[in-house]
Formats: C-alpha cells, sequence, structure tokens
C-alpha cells in the first residue's frame, strides 16, 4: 500500500448544515448526489450522510456518542491565522474545545468540533514547513523509528 491518503470523509447528520458550516470557512464544494466535495490539497474532505457512511463501511450505524478516535489537522502560517480561524469557527457555528495557547511542545494549536462533533486541530507550527498549496513537509524527527 502506498503511503498516501485520497479522501476522508465525515458522517454527517445534517448534510445541508455541514455544508453550510464548511462554507462559513470560506471551503467551496461539490454537492453530487447527496454528497459533498472539498478539493483540499492533494486529498478531497467529503461530506456525506452517516448512517449511510456506516453501513458503506460494513458496520452498523449509530448514534455518534463523545470522542471517536480521529481528529483532523490544519496547520497555517502564523499564530495570528489560528485566532482568526477560531473566530470564524465560532461564528459558523463550531465549538472551541480547546482554546488557543502555547502547548507543551512549544507551538500554539487550539481545537474545535463541526456541528456534527468532528474534531480538528488549528496549529500554526514553524517547525513543520507549509508550501505555497499549503501542503505541508515534515522535518526530520532526528532518526526516529520507522
Amino acid at each position: 500500500m502506498e503511503q498516501r491518503i485520497t479522501l476522508v470523509t465525515l458522517g454527517v447528520s445534517d448534510l445541508a448544515r455541514a455544508k453550510g458550516f464548511y462554507e462559513a470557512l470560506g471551503w467551496r464544494g461539490q454537492e453530487v448526489e447527496e454528497t459533498v466535495f472539498f478539493q483540499a490539497g492533494g486529498l478531497a474532505l467529503v461530506l456525506w450522510d452517516r448512517d449511510k457512511l456506516a453501513r458503506d463501511c460494513g458496520v452498523e450505524p449509530g448514534p455518534a456518542a463523545g470522542f471517536g478516535g480521529i481528529a483532523l489537522a490544519h496547520n497555517v502560517r502564523s499564530e495570528a491565522e489560528v485566532d482568526e480561524l477560531l473566530a470564524a469557527v465560532r461564528r459558523a457555528g463550531g465549538t472551541i474545545t480547546k482554546p488557543a495557547a502555547v502547548n507543551a511542545i512549544g507551538f500554539y494549536s487550539s481545537a474545535f468540533a463541526d456541528p456534527d462533533g468532528h474534531c480538528w486541530e488549528v496549529a500554526y507550527n514553524p517547525g513543520f514547513t507549509l508550501a505555497a498549496d499549503g501542503s505541508v513537509t515534515l522535518p526530520d524527527f532526528g532518526g526516529a523509528a520507522n
């Protein structure tokens, strides 16, 4: 398997609400057959009905309860961009779950949940270089195990 992610699909309870939230943050997508596709750099973020997604994955649909064990991340180019994005999240109806601050590792970060409870980290980490297109280049972690 090649080391790559092409699509991230979020199961949502109200497609119009979810689409509106991401559009309020400046994302632009296409809705096709009750599915919304957003181009996000080299991958796509997809919004789809939660129950349909569960069935498509071969599992029983169930209520969204608590933390789902995954967080998406959006790195930015400055601390000010972290704060600006958090203000947009609040205006769009998201929930700030962790206020912006310098974390234990030394970079400025925060976390929020979208209206369906999907968690996002937003961070300014000068060690993670962002290209003009927003793609990230990981640093050499100094011989960390592969």
